[in-house]
């Protein structure tokens, strides 16, 4: 493990949070809560059938006091969750839809993240993309100034590191999203130590070539410059002249990234799914994530073709995004 994570555990143990886990009968989730739980780096909150995981983690040797195990249906606090459910959607929901709702593990949990329960919330190892951000959405919601949320990929080969974004939630981003996504990133890239050098990509550089694509990326570029921001972005670039400095040089001299960018932002779903996979499996670069960006608190979403480790690090992660 690089010792990015291991700055990461170091951190965490003197916070101590918790992070709570939809999937809990899950083997893989299983596995990783009984490895923070024997190390304290976290506490986690496993919901599902008590039994089942009671007696999984004992047989691990774990010591249950270091883990809480909740079933939705008999939590003692369900009725509470109720009410505050119903009030945070403001009369979409009714008291008895808001009950057959919150027997939804992903809800669940999101409620316990929303009354400061729990410190963040990992899901998606059974689950779909949609089954854990939808829940997230509806309750604790984006932050103030932010319309969307994004997914972002923390990309890790021994010490180096860079961020990948959006990979995950928008398909088709306007130029006002494109800014949105770049500011969240370059926050992101700063949890985990990065000092963001922000590329917003295209398949031009600067003006090679002329197109609705890549002048949303220019537009984006412009709107992230008259805010003003506090990281160096510049845009429309390809890649090649965003990550290497000679071809930097030479198809955008005057770029401030001068081809060292760590933070890429693509101008689509499509080009981000596809390019932090390429970079993952041609590379040999491990993608952790999707990150959320976005949320007033953590949630994030595993691949349900996730090991172990991958559930250990976003747990990790997600509960950085926490402090």
């Amino acid at each position: 493990m690089s010792n990015m994570f291991t700055a990461m555990e170091q951190k965490l143990q003197a916070n101590y949070p918790s992070i709570v886990f939809p999937e809990g009968e899950d083997p893989r989730i299983l596995e990783a809560a009984a490895r923070l739980a024997e190390t304290k780096i976290i506490k986690p909150i496993l919901l599902g059938d008590e039994e089942v995981i009671r007696t999984d983690l004992t047989n691990k040797g774990v010591d249950l006091e270091n883990v809480d195990v909740v079933s939705p249906g008999s939590y003692e606090g369900f009725d509470e969750l109720v009410r505050a459910f119903v009030e945070r959607r403001r009369g979409k929901v009714s008291e008895e839809e808001a009950r057959e709702i919150l027997m939804d593990v992903n809800y669940f949990g999101t409620m316990l993240v929303y009354t400061d329960q729990a410190a963040g919330l990992v899901s998606g190892a059974v689950h779909s993309t949609a089954d854990t951000v939808r829940p997230a959405l509806q309750i604790i919601k984006t932050k103030d100034g932010i319309k969307r949320t994004s997914g972002a990929f923390l990309m890790v080969k021994e010490d180096e590191r860079y961020i990948m974004a959006d990979c995950a939630i928008n398909i088709n981003p306007s130029a006002s999203d494109l800014a949105e996504i770049a500011s969240t990133s370059a926050e992101t890239a700063r949890i985990f130590g990065i000092d963001p050098k922000v590329a917003m990509l295209s398949f031009s550089t600067k003006g090679s070539a002329k197109s609705d694509e890549t002048q949303k990326v220019i537009d984006a570029v412009n709107l992230l410059n008259e805010a003003g921001t506090n990281f160096p972005v510049d845009g429309e670039l390809q890649f090649d002249a965003a990550f290497v400095p000679e071809v930097a040089a030479k198809k955008a001299p005057d770029s401030p990234l001068e081809g060292k960018a760590n933070v890429f932002v693509f101008p689509g779903l499509e080009a981000g799914n596809i390019g932090y996979k390429m970079v993952q499996r041609l590379g040999g670069f491990e993608a952790i994530g999707p990150v959320l960006q976005g949320l007033n608190k953590p949630v994030n979403d595993l691949s349900r073709g996730c090991n172990t480790e991958d559930v250990y690090k976003l747990a990790l992660i997600t509960a950085m995004q926490s402090l």
